[in-house]
């Protein structure tokens, strides 16, 4: 079963630049952030191999936050090849997220 990368200013850059990366900025007193957390750990075992989904948690890197001007969390970036091309704030649904990686897959 896959799992989420854990991501920090050490290792944001290597996972990232290469193929496709979901990163969820998120904390541990976020609600929708809890809500959202199953979810995540779903995407890590289906794209599995396809896809590093990564999580940035936003009160020990707030660096990282602010590199990406992360205002509200939830927030998940859709990247590619270290760019970002997609955003998406907010709680939202599994399948929203999985049709979002499968379309820069």
């Amino acid at each position: 079963m896959g799992k989420y990368i854990e991501l920090t200013k050490d290792n944001f850059e290597q996972t990232t630049q290469k193929g496709v990366a979901v990163v969820d900025f998120w904390a541990p007193w976020c609600g929708p952030c809890k809500m959202l957390a199953p979810v995540i750990d779903e995407l890590a075992s289906e794209f599995e191999g396809k896809a590093a989904i990564c999580k940035v948690n936003t009160d020990e890197q707030q660096d990282l936050s602010a590199q990406y001007g992360i205002r509200s969390i939830p927030t998940i970036l859709f990247m590619k090849d270290g760019q970002v091309v997609d955003q998406v704030i907010g709680a939202t649904g599994k399948n929203v997220l999985a049709d979002k990686i499968n379309a820069l897959l």
